[in-house]
């Protein structure tokens, strides 16, 4: 079994530093095509997105107080609050939701 899991680490090391790697090492010129452009510049904000939402749904004892406080917060940075009044917004109505549901 343990030889198992030490082979299963290097695996994973193996493929984690090839992805890492690779695109610098064949990639040596400065990428001039708008569509693979904005897709680079896009995955950081998709990969925290498809990292938080689902702990967004899932961090209360109910989905709507969840979904609520998501609502709320997207209202409320679109109409430019700042982060810190976004979270305590959020948090806010999350909190009397489940106070009351």
């Amino acid at each position: 079994m343990k030889h198992n899991v030490y082979l299963y680490i290097f695996v994973m090391a193996a493929v984690t530093y090839l992805i890492r790697v690779l695109p610098l090492t064949l990639i040596r010129k400065p990428i001039r095509n708008r569509t693979i452009r904005s897709f680079l510049y896009y995955v950081p904000y998709v990969t925290l997105a498809v990292m938080t939402f689902p702990s967004i749904l899932t961090a209360t004892s109910s989905p709507i107080s969840a979904m609520a406080g998501f609502l709320a917060a997207l209202v409320l940075a679109y109409r430019g609050a700042g982060l810190f009044g976004v979270a305590c917004g959020a948090c806010g109505l999350v909190f009397l939701l489940e106070l009351f549901l």
